[in-house]
């Protein structure tokens, strides 16, 4: 897997998006759908330059070209260990040294994580995620996630666990046990990553994507947007996933959710529009990835989800929990859907 790409090769004048990219510029900024490293900086900066229009019709296209515009994947995600995580990430509750209204709690049972991914598939879910508040799995952590792992798979769910940085041999225990995704976001541009984490670095990051690759399972990675981070920024962190090689087959989008005792609280917000942006430079940058709306969607209103759908967002995370903070209700999910006309994988 290529690491770090650097990409700033490309120099813009300081002139005006619209004298950057005339009508039709946009197809100029169009890299490779095969997976290739083919986008620097700049040129996502460039993208997300664009008149609005231009860059949501831009990214429709791309969408249109490689997915079926009018599905959505529905997904679940239950935390089986909460709280008590030793990290700083500064925008989680689960850090132990935040005072937050999370309470530490034990891993759930076997019995009780297949029943949540039961009714998960009930209500519409075709894939089931699984979370752990810590650094990195011990092994007897891994072996209990195994088991959950295989008999949720044996549902017929798609299975997907995030469960921090992975040693030697743990991902090969959990492909052997029918894992389908791992999720391990980079959260954002490596120049910012040191002002919301210190005590893990981006090529911690790196190398757990590495293991998780060379064990043949699917890459779930992407970010977070609104943690007082820059438009260069943002450009920077879907550079990085743009350029893993082969870039992610999921990309969740998380907007920051704020949580009182956490050192992101307080953040300035950031405008609705700029988060539909980054959602259509994931989608053009990353033509084939699922696109996932995640986090921050209870603070969305109707029309800006219906927005980020036609920016190329085609998967949500659904049910009433994210982890620890809220997520629209399956109800009200299902009413959007049906009145955006959208059907479920």
């Amino acid at each position: 897997m290529n690491q770090l790409i650097s990409g700033m090769a490309a120099n813009f004048d300081t002139v005006s998006p619209m004298e950057k990219h005339p009508r039709g510029a946009a197809d100029n900024l169009t890299g490779a759908d095969d997976g290739s490293p083919s986008w620097d900086v700049a040129r996502i900066e460039a993208l997300l330059d664009l008149p609005f229009n231009d860059l949501i019709h831009h990214a429709q296209s791309v969408h249109r070209q490689h997915h079926d515009a009018n599905t959505v994947q529905l997904s679940t995600l239950i935390s089986v260990k909460t709280g008590g995580c030793p990290e700083d990430c500064g925008y989680c509750p689960q850090a132990a040294r935040y005072h937050t209204n999370v309470e530490n709690q034990g891993m759930l049972s076997l019995e009780e994580v297949v029943a949540t991914a039961a009714a998960a598939k009930a209500q519409g879910a075709s894939r089931f995620c699984m979370g752990a508040a810590w650094r990195g799995p011990k092994q007897r952590d891994i072996e209990k996630m195994t088991e959950m792992v295989s008999a949720v798979k044996a549902l017929g769910l798609e299975t997907c666990t995030t469960l921090g940085m992975l040693k030697p041999g743990q991902a090969e225990q959990l492909k052997q046990a029918g894992l389908d995704y791992y999720n391990h976001n980079l959260d954002t541009a490596p120049e910012f990553y040191g002002e919301i984490i210190t005590t893990r670095n981006y090529q911690d990051r790196l190398n757990t994507l590495e293991k998780v690759r060379g064990a043949g399972i699917n890459v779930c990675c992407g970010g977070i947007v609104g943690m007082g981070e820059s438009r260069h920024a943002r450009a920077g962190l879907i550079a990085q996933l743009a350029n893993l090689d082969p870039y992610p087959e999921s990309v969740p989008i998380n907007h920051l959710v704020q949580v009182e005792g956490t050192p992101l609280h307080g953040t300035a917000a950031l405008d609705p529009l700029e988060f539909v942006r980054t959602i259509a430079a994931a989608r053009i940058t990353m033509p084939k990835a699922m696109v996932r709306l995640s986090a921050g969607r209870q603070e969305m209103s109707d029309a800006v989800q219906a927005l980020c759908f036609l920016a190329g967002a085609n998967s949500i995370f659904y049910g009433d929990k994210l982890l620890t903070t809220g997520n629209p209700e399956a109800e009200r999910d299902k009413a959007l859907l049906e009145k955006l006309g959208l059907r479920a994988m």
